[in-house]
């Protein structure tokens, strides 16, 4: 195989691979992928972010999202405040719950790429990144094509 037809595949397994190790971790503090990357993304952001920006982020459609918080604001994770700006907005907030729970969502990201990237050269390390820098940049670029008749 060549290596642009290694690319792809490798990727997907390395996401699913990598996810599931980190699920697999965050599974004792009550947190599945569809929990712990919302609250993480909310974390991250420093700042309330409305429904939509929250979706975006995450790259789902609102639709889903709104399941997802529904869900997470009934377990006590988060909590949805009217958006000031906007009154049909809302802001979703972290919970004191869970930005306990963040430090110890940070803790096991860390500790998985030093376990993760242990043995790999710091070097080639970057040059990996740089390749799948250019390759997202180069999709960004290019048009869906139609789907074929």
């Amino acid at each position: 195989m060549k290596p642009e037809e290694k690319m792809s595949p490798l990727v997907r397994d390395v996401f699913w691979l990598v996810r599931g190790l980190l699920d697999s971790r965050l599974e004792p503090l009550g947190l599945s992928q569809a929990r712990w990357q919302p609250i993480l993304a909310l974390h991250r952001s420093q700042k309330p972010m409305t429904q939509s920006a929250l979706a975006a982020e995450l790259g789902i459609e609102s639709p889903t999202l709104v399941r997802m918080l529904d869900r997470l604001s009934a377990d006590g994770w988060l909590q949805r405040k009217s958006c000031p700006n906007d009154r049909r907005a809302y802001h979703v907030v972290l919970t004191d719950r869970a930005r306990d729970a963040c430090a110890d969502i940070e803790n096991q990201v860390q500790i998985l790429r030093k376990e993760l990237y242990s043995g790999i050269d710091a070097e080639d390390l970057a040059t990996c990144v740089r390749v799948l820098e250019q390759v997202k940049v180069q999709a960004g670029t290019l048009q869906p094509r139609a789907a074929l008749a």
